[in-house]
């Protein structure tokens, strides 16, 4: 029997005889310990298919002799959770949000709560430090549009704006432009009242005494007279220098014209009454509660 076995000159390794455009493969197999491992793996995985869950069926999964799941371990363990602090959550449930606030342990409980259910739900849009974003009111200040004591954030927690509840807030900026209202002109006129009520600058063309009579014509009926706002109607202070999309003469034309409509969500049936409760603690206890 002849030997066909190929001995590459560069590295001194024989060669399978494969060969492809002129390399030549080396003969180099794996190590035989590496091998074994890897079929060791492969036994030990069908052990767990037989131990553990792990093949999808029609309607579930295939249990597995332990019949293990983490997310039944997670329910136990909430479960749990919720013994110990037991007469304590009840506490807070058959409290009322003034009473809350004047017990220290009631009220740290709440905040401690409350925190969680915030980053769970709320941080998505006012941040995980309630700092807000454009569109998305900053809870931190003494800025409101809908009210800042206790009562107030319960409800717009509960109720939400523009959210298709039958309670929400309903307040909303009209399109003065899009609806043919006021024309371009007058809309950059009305923004530079707006701008200079809170002493930014203005044109230096813009005409003071029209902007204030288009305001008065079009925009005191929400904001005010004295163009502070109304939180019966959702309508925010325009003296103060803080603003919810933006305070240069562009995003206020954009206001405007186009209105503004942003939506809070209703919690009410999404989380439970106590939930609730503590949220709008931990919001008020959070710096502009009033």
């Amino acid at each position: 029997m002849t030997d066909h076995t190929d001995i590459d000159t560069v590295s001194g390794t024989a060669t399978t005889g494969h060969e492809w455009d002129g390399i030549k493969e080396l003969n180099t197999p794996l190590p035989r310990w590496w091998v074994i491992a890897f079929y060791l793996t492969i036994i030990w995985s069908f052990g767990y298919w037989v131990v553990y869950p792990a093949w999808p069926l029609l309607s579930g999964n295939t249990p597995g002799i332990l019949r293990y799941s983490s997310r039944a371990d997670v329910a136990v363990e909430l479960a749990n959770l919720e013994k110990v602090r037991g007469e304590k959550m009840q506490a807070l449930a058959a409290a009322s949000l003034a009473d809350i606030e004047k017990d220290p342990a009631m009220l740290a409980l709440a905040r401690a709560r409350g925190k969680t259910v915030f980053g769970d739900n709320c941080a998505p849009c006012h941040g995980s430090g309630a700092a807000g974003a454009k569109g998305y009111p900053n809870l931190n200040d003494d800025d409101w549009l809908w009210g800042g004591s206790l009562d107030q954030i319960a409800q717009t927690i509960r109720f939400g704006a523009r959210s298709g509840n039958a309670k929400q807030h309903e307040g909303q900026m009209l399109a003065f432009g899009k609806d043919g209202v006021l024309k371009p002109d007058q809309i950059v006129t009305v923004a530079n009242y707006v701008r200079s009520l809170s002493g930014l600058p203005t044109r230096p063309t813009y005409d003071a005494a029209a902007g204030a009579k288009i305001f008065a014509e079009n925009c005191a009926v929400c904001h005010g007279d004295n163009a502070r706002g109304n939180q019966e109607l959702g309508a925010p202070n325009l003296t103060d220098q803080i603003w919810l999309y933006g305070s240069d003469e562009a995003t206020l034309i954009e206001t405007i014209a186009n209105g503004r409509a942003g939506v809070m969500p209703a919690w009410e049936g999404r989380l439970d009454p106590t939930t609730i409760k503590v949220m709008a603690v931990y919001v008020h206890s959070l710096g502009g509660g009033k």
